[in-house]
């Protein structure tokens, strides 16, 4: 799954600037984002569509090893979008936001740290499908995942990021469960390119 992906910061002002979000974060986030960092996320804040900075992995509880023993899992990838757990997320569009990316990874089946890198075809910048609650560890997000398309299958066949369209940010942000539910689906192939590592 997903677990790397880079938010460059000297592209993020002008895409907000472009989608028509207000610039709501008051402090910079590192562009290389990994599970548990502080990324950028496009939220409704007092009903308009502001960037924030909340930390990447919803916490939850798992059974241990051990009889009766539990673990604490960061989840940063949702894909079972009928769990109540994901659904009443989902249900309320309070809780979903845009996940600013210019580019993402999978890693290499069987090569240790490498990693293929994907990104969105004459765009600097696009957005996954998130959402987001508040937690004991702050408020912290997740990003949607689906199928994988014809050019991310081959190099990572489990799923890949739900990957919005332009148009379907507005949709996604306010419209209703069905009509964001409908959106978790792969990105059209010709539209993406992939650096495969050297």
């Amino acid at each position: 799954m997903c677990n790397h992906y880079r938010s460059d910061p000297d592209k993020l002002s002008t895409w907000a600037e472009y989608a028509g979000f207000k610039l709501r974060a008051d402090r910079q986030v590192d562009g290389d984002i990994w599970p548990k960092r502080e990324a950028p996320v496009v939220r409704a804040v007092d009903g308009v569509p502001a960037l924030d900075i909340l930390k990447w992995g919803v916490p939850t509880t798992v059974p241990g090893k051990r009889p009766g023993t539990k673990l604490k899992k960061h989840v940063t990838n949702v894909r079972n979008l009928a769990s109540p757990f994901w659904r009443s997320m989902l249900a309320n569009p309070a809780q979903r936001c845009l996940v600013p990316f210019s580019r993402f990874a999978e890693p290499v089946i069987g090569g240790g740290r490498a990693e293929h890198w994907f990104s969105i075809v004459d765009r600097p910048m696009a957005a996954f499908a998130g959402i987001w609650r508040p937690s004991e560890d702050g408020e912290v997000f997740a990003f949607l995942t689906c199928e994988p398309n014809s050019l991310v299958a081959p190099l990572h066949p489990k799923a890949m990021p739900v990957i919005l369209a332009e148009d379907d940010y507005e949709a996604w942000l306010t419209g209703s469960t069905d009509r964001a539910l409908g959106l978790a689906q792969a990105f059209p192939s010709q539209l993406m390119r992939v650096e495969s590592p050297s």
